[in-house]
């Protein structure tokens, strides 16, 4: 088994850590963090839609992504002061927005966007994904807050979703590539899925040497019970939010 650069096994993931409620700004706000890729994913809500929805009473769900200046070793231009989305930029918000609308009745949004904004403040490696996944967790905060309120009558999230990177590195299929393995790997693959194995989009790239068959359903199956591990870390963070507001009301009533 080749030794990866962390001590991880092949089809191991990074730590994943999910922080809830990062900043009280916005409708949904969190810290998503895979290994030391660190990303802050926050949604907002306006009362109006693309011209091209406007009289349809359906809603939209929208992305955009940055890296921040100190997100890497080397900084990172603000895209503000250059004018311009660089091209990956441009492709990585467009992944995000095709993702999280998979997941979404944009008719039960009414005539109104969601804007789904994440920030890199730390990369080693699939910021892509990572984005993904805690976008949908910040979305799901984000709806919660807004049936509260009374803004929306139902809810408008249809099904979970969740990403993660493989890749080939010496001709072995690894789960969830760092930073170093990613500049290392013969094959990309960014893989986004829904619960029960659904597969909302495949990014494979050979970066040299062509994969074949049976690496791509090497690939499906590590990035599949990762997705899964995830999923369960994005439940766990629900249940702990519940059951730190439920702790916090029997306070309330004792006191």
């Amino acid at each position: 088994m080749i030794d990866r650069i962390d001590g991880r096994n092949v089809d191991q993931l990074r730590a994943v850590s999910i922080e809830l409620d990062y900043v009280n700004t916005s409708l949904g706000a969190v810290l998503m963090a895979m290994g030391q890729t660190k990303v802050i994913c926050t949604v907002s809500c306006e009362d109006r839609v693309p011209p091209f929805l406007i009289g349809t009473g359906k809603g939209w769900l929208t992305a955009e992504y940055a890296m921040l200046p100190g997100s890497s070793p080397r900084r990172v231009s603000r895209e503000g002061a250059t004018g311009k989305i660089n091209s990956r930029g441009r492709e990585i918000q467009r992944l995000i927005g095709r993702s999280l609308r998979t997941a979404v009745d944009l008719e039960a949004l009414g005539e109104r966007t969601l804007y789904i904004d994440c920030d890199v403040i730390q990369a080693d490696g699939g910021t892509r994904t990572a984005s993904i996944t805690g976008a949908y967790v910040a979305l799901r905060l984000a709806v919660d807050r807004l049936i509260s309120e009374g803004t929306l009558e139902s809810n408008p999230i249809k099904r979970p979703v969740c990403a993660v990177s493989v890749g080939v590195i010496e001709e072995k299929v690894m789960l969830d590539l760092c930073y170093e393995e990613d500049v290392r790997a013969e094959t990309d693959m960014n893989v986004v899925m829904t619960d029960g194995g659904g597969i909302i989009e495949i990014q494979g790239t050979a970066e040299g040497k062509p994969f074949n068959r049976k690496q791509t359903e090497e690939m499906l199956d590590f990035a599949a019970a990762g997705i899964g591990e995830i999923m369960q870390a994005q439940e766990a963070a629900f249940s702990d939010k519940v059951s730190h507001s439920s702790a916090s009301n029997k306070n309330i009533d004792s006191s």
